[in-house]
């Protein structure tokens, strides 16, 4: 009976079967002293990548690799098998000869999916391939499971998610996404820390959730008999570090908000929000632009990245407009010219655009931008001076009142960062929590309370400030072509099996 079993085509009972064997096999080994779970400690020496690369100076040097057997080929007195490890995969020849008559039997029970570590020789088959010529054998890991059958992999995608650890081992892209989300995060610290940035962290638990329009998860801390929340968003706490005098912050973190599934969105994700204090929403395009380029250059080794296809060139100056223009743009209405509620319901009723009675003016400019801007902004683009309504956190422009110093950051039509002149006067940021507190009365379940020790610290003061927050799990998926937000976290909210 075949031990490599296609996704959902075996019967359970075959399954069951093949599980026990392995089980007797542990038992047996057990029983003759070979029990591979007292191993404490194995030497390797190289990784599989490194005898393929390095093969010029090791052939025909004695190396060690160790790493799980998704491959066996027994033929009489020799065989071959492959061993796969963090780098990849290697071939390896195992004669009966060269490892002993004894440990030859041994190998010829090992199962797919054991960890094993392998020593002997790099050497070069008549095939060309890159080998390792073994003289030891070492079971290090019983496998008790059964892994998929190797040509099909592990193609169900609810189980991938749900067993990252068998779609790593099955899927070796799967793995690279991974290798690049490390590294897309390790290049950003390291931008950051050379631009004199400081990470730091704040809270999870908080007793008021703001500075974002997001639902909250609550919770009850017993210790304290209070109800606290997840955090939304990083930004509160992060400006109370800019009061206290630490002048460029950042934290890289998992917030969480009460909100739905799908390809974009998972109700814990990553977010990075920075604050600078001396500058302004400019600074903070400045940064971005440098810093996408940067971490595309570092992690990709080009400026040009592709996503389904499709080219988004981070190596030229990323386009800027406004709001306003972004609409007339892309709607041919004008925001401009339209200076009542009224005018602003009359022409979102002619266009079709859906909107609520407690929306005003800005809300529905915001409506519009949705609606027909969102979508056709591909190549890098920051889109500029947000109406006051939708930013309750943001300075005002000093020429034009209604709107305020903000800008969205998109690529392939996904909002990518969302930055402000952070607004540091207390008296103005009171009014805007008011109107916030207004909302919420009215049903907005979304919309944000006053935090009085936030408050506090704006009254001691805070200098001009950039500040900006960007979606690290979006990043990731752009630059590495991953088609859903669950690709690229490695264990993504899922329901219950059981429900």
């Amino acid at each position: 009976m075949s031990e490599e079993i296609k996704n959902g085509s075996a019967p359970e009972q075959n399954i069951n079967e093949l599980i026990a064997v392995r089980r007797q096999k542990l038992s047996d080994l057990q029983a003759e002293g070979k029990d591979p779970f007292v191993i404490t400690k194995f030497e390797v020496t190289h990784h599989s990548a490194d005898v393929k690369e390095n093969y010029a100076s090791l052939e025909g040097a004695t190396v060690t690799v160790a790493g799980r057997l998704m491959s066996k080929r027994v033929m009489g007195k020799a065989s071959f098998c492959n061993v796969q490890d963090l780098k990849g995969g290697i071939q390896c020849y195992v004669a009966r000869d060269s490892i002993g008559v004894d440990e030859y039997q041994g190998f010829k029970k090992l199962d797919i999916g054991d960890i094993v570590g392998v020593t002997g020789t790099a050497f070069t088959t008549k095939t060309g391939e890159i080998s390792i010529h073994a003289t030891e054998i070492t079971l290090l890991s019983k496998s008790l499971q059964i892994l998929p059958e190797k040509y099909h992999g592990l193609t169900n995608t609810d189980t991938r998610y749900r067993q990252r650890y068998v779609d790593l081992i099955m899927n070796a892209e799967v793995k690279d996404t991974f290798i690049k989300r490390s590294k897309i995060i390790s290049t950003i610290r390291r931008f950051l820390d050379a631009q004199g940035f400081l990470e730091v962290e704040t809270p999870m638990l908080v007793s008021n959730a703001g500075g974002a329009a997001a639902r909250p998860f609550e919770t009850h801390f017993n210790a304290l008999d209070e109800d606290f929340k997840l955090r939304i968003s990083l930004e509160l706490y992060l400006k109370r570090l800019i009061v206290g005098g630490m002048e460029k912050v950042y934290e890289i973190g998992r917030v969480f908000r009460n909100e739905g599934l799908d390809t974009r969105h998972n109700p814990e994700f990553t977010l990075m929000e920075l604050y600078q204090a001396y500058t302004d929403y400019h600074g903070m395009m400045d940064l971005t632009e440098n810093m996408f380029r940067h971490v595309a250059q570092e992690v990709l080794g080009t400026t040009t990245i592709v996503y389904n296809g499709i080219e988004m060139d981070l190596g030229k100056p990323f386009e800027r407009i406004t709001m306003v223009d972004a609409v007339k743009k892309y709607s041919g209405v004008d925001f401009n010219e339209i200076k009542t509620l009224e005018e602003a319901r009359a022409i979102a009723t002619e266009k079709g655009v859906h909107f609520e009675t407690r929306h005003k003016k800005g809300d529905i400019l915001n409506l519009f931008f949705e609606e027909f801007v969102e979508e056709h902004l591909i190549q890098p683009t920051f889109v500029m001076d947000h109406p006051i309504e939708i930013s309750p956190l943001t300075k005002k422009k000093p020429e034009n009142p209604e709107y305020v110093e903000r800008f969205e950051f998109f690529m392939n039509g996904w909002e990518m960062a969302n930055a402000y002149s952070e607004l540091n006067d207390p008296i103005d940021q009171r009014e805007r929590f008011k109107a916030q507190e207004a909302q919420l009365a009215a049903g907005d379940m979304e919309a944000n309370t006053t935090d009085e020790d936030f408050m506090n610290a704006l009254e001691l003061g805070m200098p001009p400030t950039g500040g900006i927050g960007y979606g690290i799990d979006r990043m990731c998926m752009l630059l590495t072509d991953s088609q859903a937000i669950r690709d690229v976290l490695l264990f993504p909210t899922m329901k219950s099996i059981d429900k």
